[in-house]
């Protein structure tokens, strides 16, 4: 019994030390390499997310009926077969694509990160692939990958680049389908498809454009099981060992980032990296009818509130078949940009909240259906940190000049707007500080409060 016991343990040591080395969530790694791995990621705090691909074209209508839904699950939800859906392809020519000008207006709008759909579950591959004829190159008039000026252009702008790919979920390659499949032609042997269009495709993707991808995106895990999760983890390991990746990969595989979508978690997820992603309007992909346009006010004071419970903000935009970002969303990219070149010290590099509550107030009165507590924002700022340093984000000016900020017992040395840095009086006692603010507001949005504090880290009272 003791000889089959040591064999046993032996066995699973070799099995787990094996996998340490090819899977980065298994891997061993002390905190200073993963904070080194992600050092970058965490300063940016502010990234792209773009969904381009042939759903461009039909832009949320079928036979000239309007599609519910997203836009880029068009084929899904109007139950398109496969040899319809992939003539929209010969439509899909964006010849006014200009790698450049998206860059530049990611950079000016403060962003330092861009991911965008490499292959979104449509299964068309936005660059150059070997391993299917369903892509730009192949199957449509455009005939060039777009993936590769992209790169060209993050390297003269000093940008980071990823790729979202959708590793299970392919409605013409074979791969899952959320809520089943609608046509004969779309029958295909998932292990199939995950070694002959997943592995190749991801070789191809962390192989050809330099320095990047800095970030894999995966999405909707269906049907990836640990052993296919871990044939696509390995290649990825193998070539990219420093790439961060996000939870969605499947198999039991935790990735490097958790991933709230559409919403901003009312406590964030304290001690681990994270990321709200979040569409502009209604729809990740272009949809021609959707004009449900957040306003700059609603994207910078998501950018403020996510930074306030430490996670990153990635903000979408969805192209046209033609190659343009709309001009809503260029128009709300260029007003967060000018906000951000005033304000951005408090967003870059910071860390969360000292105090805790503005990041979502118990109600007592309110609660979830499921009976557990219902979190709602209560108060009309925000905190960021960096070491010395308190950053106040004020949505709602003070109409009496006084901003009472109660329990921080760090003294504070000096205080001033990031906006002309105009010194502020203040007043500091046993129970908090109260600050002296100008009658009108520098931002109509939020203005930004420096407090220089003597102590590295904001001590509070009773904590």
């Amino acid at each position: 019994m003791k000889k089959n016991a040591a064999l046993v343990a032996l066995v699973l040591i070799a099995a787990f030390a094996g996998q340490s080395q090819t899977n980065q969530t298994d891997k061993v790694e002390t905190k200073e390499q993963r904070d080194a791995r992600m050092g970058w990621w965490r300063e940016a705090k502010f990234g792209m997310f773009i969904h381009w691909g042939v759903y461009s074209v039909p832009a949320g209508y079928y036979h000239d009926k309007p599609i519910g839904g997203i836009g880029e699950w068009i084929m899904n939800r109007g139950k398109i077969p496969m040899a319809e859906y992939q003539q929209f392809a010969k439509e899909f020519n964006p010849v006014k694509y200009n790698a450049d000008a998206w860059v530049k207006a990611a950079k000016d709008a403060g962003m330092k990160y861009i991911v965008i759909t490499a292959k979104h579950h449509e299964g068309f591959a936005m660059f150059e692939t070997k391993a299917s004829p369903w892509n730009i190159c192949d199957a449509s008039p455009y005939g060039k990958d777009v993936l590769k000026p992209l790169a060209e252009a993050c390297r003269k702008y000093g940008m980071k680049l990823g790729f979202y790919y959708s590793q299970a979920q392919d409605w013409n390659n074979g791969g899952a389908a959320s809520g089943g499949k609608w046509d004969k032609a779309q029958e295909h042997d998932m292990d199939d498809y995950v070694d002959k269009i997943v592995v190749p495709q991801v070789k191809e993707i962390c192989s050809n454009y330099g320095e990047f991808p800095a970030v894999i995106w995966w999405d909707t895990p269906k049907d990836m099981t640990y052993e296919r999760a871990k044939k696509i983890y390995d290649v990825v390991g193998q070539l990219r060992p420093n790439i961060i990746m996000n939870n969605r990969l499947g198999g039991k595989f935790a990735g490097d980032t958790e991933t709230p979508e559409q919403h901003i978690p009312a406590q964030g997820y304290p001690g681990k990296d994270w990321e709200t992603c979040m569409t502009m309007n209604g729809t990740w992909g272009f949809k021609k009818d959707d004009n449900n346009w957040k306003s700059t006010e609603t994207l910078i004071h998501n950018l403020c509130d996510i930074a306030s419970k430490g996670g990153n903000y990635l903000l979408n935009v969805g192209p046209t078949s033609e190659g343009l970002i709309p001009q809503p969303s260029l128009e709300r990219l260029a007003e967060v940009g000018k906000w951000m070149k005033v304000n951005g010290e408090a967003i870059y590099g910071t860390g969360p909240t000292p105090f805790g509550a503005e990041a979502g107030k118990l109600s007592e009165t309110e609660k979830e259906k499921n009976g557990k507590p219902k979190f709602i924002t209560a108060w009309d700022w925000r905190a960021t940190t960096k070491p010395g340093k308190i950053y106040l984000e004020i949505f709602k000016w003070p109409t009496d000049g006084k901003f009472e900020l109660p329990g921080l017992q760090s003294k504070v040395e000096k205080a001033y707007l990031l906006a002309g840095h105009k010194k502020l009086k203040y007043q500091q006692n046993e129970s908090g500080v109260s600050l002296a603010l100008p009658d009108k507001a520098p931002d109509a949005i939020a203005s930004v409060v420096c407090l220089e504090i003597a102590d590295a880290a904001a001590k509070l009272i009773n904590k």
